[in-house]
């Protein structure tokens, strides 16, 4: 008898859905996109109504026939992406695929993976919806026609191989813009003051300057700008009398905030955990999809986590006031149901960001999950039942105080009720500042007067957590998309992270510059957010696709041709003249990056490395006079002189070609060279293949292999072995050392890929007491350290490390 076939996008649904469906049933993943624009050409019939032209994602033939095979064998075939238009596009691709072998197709939606909203999906089945793809196809070819055709005429004028797009482009302007503000800013000197005073009634209390001559009194304006000043101030003050001049007191209500939504986890989870916004997508997708929990097996934790709205079904709200009455007592639960309005514009279509089950609470799987899933599904969870608590209730204290010239103040608060900061632990955390008891016209000694010299800070750059803020607030992109757009400008060099801050790059600034000057509505920030606005419109039915894209291009065709032939070479040019022909040099980009050419190429090819100050001036490195690294090369004894690669700046002997020796080095407070000696490597065998040692060394990204000593003339090489036999069943392979493109180190078996058992802790050849698994591992934690433990979910064995 046929099965009916369910497609979702991730391998990790597979098992999460098949844990919960009958035998009726055969859950199968696309791994995402199957089928998209061609990577050679532009793929688009501009001359024929937009026409996209799709083919087979390279890598994925091998999925689309398995597919095929399965849905040609089965009674109807359930298409279960995710609930967004990126997942109707995906089930819209699978269909077309499939078509041709089952056209009993239906598309379901769920936004929590619980048998629950899978069998209510099912019973729900509907039709692909056609508005919801033609908007993300829209997007696409919008997207494509945008970086295919100006990222061409950026290559020929500022630098090949760097792109132009359609929403990146707007955010790297958003960051360019801070940017010439901070270096247009001029600092002002300003003096704050702090008195420390005593009443009637302990204790001493600390008050800021808040008016001065009945003017507020902060950094920028009305303040105290010269030292002269401040000390004639402080004269008066030491002189004068400290009258309490009111005293406030109310009670305050602080109530909780809604549910996360996309842009709301981001930013929580870049300022408290400073997690970057992609790796937090990446965390709550494998929360949503589904993690292994002991004896609960593979479960969901958190519904879909790709939204915009803070919607609460019905259920969960029921769900959190049991857990609250039950968890907190009845006065912390509030009068009637909280329901939070979504703000307009916003997708309604998922729930806002929560758990699936909220009696999971995060402490009874904290040990089953890795530290940065247990942490963001206490966010998750904590976030969501203080949504649905009493407020908080806060005691408040203003004092003001009157002296010569200036009126002080002072702020105390108290808590009177935790509310809701009880499921958040912060009300203890909460800053209590009590005052004494004051009364109006009481006079108050002097203790103590703190000044001190100050400059007014520059508008602070961006974050990851601030710029996704904005980019909200703009109606830039969607939550879907900003990881992706903070992830694009970092990896085209556009702008780099300093002190978790981003600061674009010259050539981001260059880029940006250019995209302005020569396609001001496209980098305008206003028709860039009504385009999404349009989209929307596109996937409520509201506006034809085609349309969109004829509008788009009607201004969009021109600009592009007259970008074509009016934008020059972009040249920063500087006042350093060129030595051969006298011509000015310019600031130009390469593969290493900036360096300056004379503006006469290519009749004069002359070029000089360059560095620039704090003040970004610049400043040329002479090649010809190389820096007296005082660093002699212990080959040839010839001197070290520092050179530039791609991946930065390293000392590599002055007698090459014929001495190509080369160290890595780092310059201490003062600037001094110091060179980064190189561990030797260890020897630990005999080479099979030409009987030459065996040297243990380390790959760029962190593992280590063994290598033949007589490389080049013999190329042996095998990965590190850690003598652990592979654990699984019938499989004669050992764990070897290997990293990930990150640089964290995992162990996996030899045999992959016909073997993939991998643990990221160090193996112990020893079994498992409780479980009888046949390896442990040499595991650390912030809680308990250094330990030995059960790499096998659910076990949960550990023992400390033995001397």
């Amino acid at each position: 008898m046929p099965k009916d076939l369910i497609i979702v996008e991730s391998p990790a649904k597979v098992k999460t859905i098949s844990k919960f469906l009958g035998k009726d049933y055969i859950v199968d993943a696309s791994v995402g996109h199957v089928r998209d624009l061609p990577t050679r050409d532009l793929g688009v019939d501009e001359e024929n109504d937009f026409a996209p032209h799709y083919e087979v994602i390279q890598g994925k033939e091998d999925v689309v026939k398995r597919l095929r095979a399965a849905a040609k064998k089965a009674d109807t075939v359930y298409l279960a992406p995710d609930p967004d238009r990126e997942g109707e596009a995906i089930a819209w691709h699978v269909a077309e695929l499939l078509k041709p072998v089952n056209d009993k197709i239906r598309r379901i939606q769920f936004n929590e993976i619980t048998a629950r909203a899978v069998k209510e999906a099912l019973e729900h089945a509907q039709d692909l919806n056609e508005n919801l793809f033609d908007s993300q196809q829209a997007r696409r070819i919008l997207d494509r026609l945008v970086g295919y055709k100006i990222s061409p005429i950026l290559w020929k004028n500022v630098k090949r191989g760097i792109s132009a797009g359609r929403v990146q482009s707007v955010a790297l302007k958003i960051l360019v813009e801070r940017e010439k503000e901070r270096r247009a800013f001029k600092a002002d000197e300003y003096w704050p003051f702090k008195v420390l005073l005593e009443g009637g009634n302990p204790p001493p209390f600390w008050m800021d300057l808040h008016k001065l001559e009945d003017k507020a009194v902060k950094p920028g304006a009305n303040h105290v700008s010269t030292a002269s000043e401040a000390e004639t101030l402080q004269q008066e003050l030491e002189n004068g009398a400290f009258t309490v001049d009111s005293v406030q007191e109310k009670q305050r209500k602080r109530e909780p905030l809604p549910p996360y939504i996309t842009s709301t986890l981001q930013q929580d989870a870049n300022r408290r955990m400073g997690y970057s916004a992609k790796r937090t997508m990446s965390i709550a997708q494998r929360l949503y999809e589904g993690v292994e929990l002991g004896t609960r097996g593979t479960t969901a934790l958190i519904t879909y986590m790709r939204t915009d709205s803070v919607r609460i079904a019905k259920e969960a709200q029921d769900a959190a006031k049991e857990l609250i009455l039950d968890r907190f007592g009845a006065d912390y639960y509030p009068p009637k149901t909280r329901n939070f309005k979504t703000k307009g514009g916003a997708q309604d279509a998922h729930e806002a960001i929560r758990p699936v089950d909220v009696t999971i609470t995060p402490e009874s799987v904290k040990s089953f999950l890795p530290g940065e899933q247990y942490k963001l599904y206490r966010l998750v969870w904590q976030r969501f039942v203080a949504s649905q608590m009493a407020a908080a209730t806060f005691w408040d204290t203003t004092v003001l105080v009157s002296a010569p010239r200036t009126v002080w103040r002072a702020k105390g608060e108290r808590l009177l009720f935790a509310g809701f900061l009880a499921a958040m632990d912060k009300a203890k955390s909460e800053d209590e500042a009590e005052l004494p008891k004051l009364s109006e016209g009481e006079v108050l000694k002097l203790n103590e007067l703190k000044k001190e010299q100050k400059f007014t800070q520059p508008p602070p750059r961006y974050s990851e957590a601030s710029l996704v803020k904005t980019l909200e607030e703009l109606g830039i992109g969607r939550p879907s998309t900003y990881a992706a757009i903070i992830s694009t400008l970092l990896e085209r060099e556009y702008a780099r992270q300093e002190e978790k801050r981003f600061v674009p790059t010259e050539l981001g600034f260059t880029v940006s510059d250019q995209l302005s000057e020569h396609f001001q509505a496209l980098m305008d920030v206003g028709f860039t957010a009504q385009m999404e606005t349009m989209l929307d419109d596109v996937a409520d039915g509201k506006k034809d696709w085609k349309e969109l894209l004829k509008n788009f291009g009607g201004d969009f065709y021109p600009t592009l041709e007259k970008a074509r032939t009016e934008m020059g070479r972009s040249q920063q040019v500087t006042d350093i003249k060129c030595e051969n022909c006298g011509k000015p040099m310019a600031v130009k980009f390469g593969k290493t990056g900036e360096f300056l050419g004379c503006t006469g190429f290519p009749a004069c090819r002359t070029i000089k490395n360059f560095t620039r100050d704090e003040e970004g001036n610049i400043e040329v490195v002479d090649r010809e006079k190389p820096e007296d690294t005082g660093v002699t090369c212990e080959k040839c004894g010839r001197p070290m002189a520092i050179k530039q690669s791609r991946r930065g700046e390293f000392l590599g002997c002055t007698g090459y070609p014929d001495c190509k020796s080369i160290v890595n080095f780092t310059r201490d407070a003062d600037g001094n060279i110091q060179v980064v000696e190189s561990e030797k490597p260890e020897v630990v065998g005999t080479c099979p293949d030409c009987g030459g040692e065996l040297l243990l060394k380390k790959a760029r990204t962190g593992s280590r292999f063994i290598a033949c000593s007589n490389y080049p003339d013999c190329t042996y090489a095998a990965p590190f072995s850690t003598g652990v036999p592979c654990p699984n069943e019938g499989c004669d392979g050992e764990l070897v050392e290997k990293s990930s493109r990150r640089g964290k180190l995992f162990y996996s078996c030899s045999a992959y890929p016909k073997c993939d058992y991998a643990v990221w802790n160090w193996p112990i050849k020893e079994e498992c007491p409780k479980c009888g698994h046949p390896i442990l591992t040499r595991k650390a934690t912030k809680d308990k350290g250094e330990h030995i433990a059960c790499p096998k979910k659910g076990c949960g064995y550990t023992r400390p490390i033995e001397d």
